[in-house]
C-alpha cells in the first residue's frame, strides 16, 4: 500500500545518459556507480481501504503519486 524508492522515469533518465556515454566510447567499467537521486513515494489507498487503514492526510499531502 505504500512504496517509497527510485522513480521510474529518473532511473530511464540515467539509463538514457549511461548508454549515450557508451555509445560515445566510455568503457562500461568507467561508468558511476550512483545512487537514485529523485524518491518517489507512492500510496495506494484502494488497498489501505480494503484493509480498513487510515493514512494520515499529511502522508497523503507528500505523496507523488496516489492510487484511488
Amino acid at each position: 500500500m505504500l512504496a517509497y524508492g527510485a522513480s521510474r522515469a529518473g532511473l530511464c533518465r540515467r539509463t538514457a545518459d549511461f548508454v549515450a556515454r557508451i555509445l560515445r566510447g566510455l568503457p562500461a567499467g568507467e561508468l558511476p556507480n550512483e545512487d537514485p537521486t529523485t524518491p518517489e513515494l507512492a500510496v495506494n489507498l484502494k488497498t489501505a481501504k480494503a484493509l480498513a487503514i487510515d493514512i494520515p492526510s499529511q502522508l497523503l499531502a507528500l505523496a507523488d503519486k496516489v492510487i484511488e
